[in-house]
C-alpha cells in the first residue's frame, strides 16, 4: 500500500510540473515591474478558454499531491 502511494505522488509531482510549464505566461508582470504597474486595468480580467482549464487542473493535481503525502506521513507512522 505504501509503494503504492508513493509512486501515485511521484505520478502527480510529475504532472504538475507538466501543467505548470503548460500554463500560458504573463508577458504583461515583467513590463509592469519595469514601467511602474501603468497596465493594471487590464490584470483583473477572468480567466478563459485553456488558461482556466490549466489553472483548475492544477488545483486538483495539487490537492492530490497533499492528501497523497498526508496518506504516506500516516502509513509511515503506523
Amino acid at each position: 500500500m505504501y509503494n503504492l502511494f508513493e509512486v501515485l505522488l511521484i505520478i502527480v509531482s510529475v504532472l504538475i510540473i507538466i501543467a505548470v510549464l503548460m500554463q500560458p505566461t504573463k508577458q504583461q508582470d515583467a513590463l509592469n515591474a519595469l514601467s511602474g504597474g501603468g497596465g493594471d486595468l487590464f490584470n483583473n480580467q477572468k480567466k478563459r478558454g485553456f488558461e482556466a482549464f490549466m489553472v483548475k487542473v492544477t488545483y486538483v493535481l495539487l490537492v492530490l499531491f497533499f492528501v497523497f503525502a498526508l496518506v504516506l506521513v500516516y502509513l509511515s507512522s503506523h
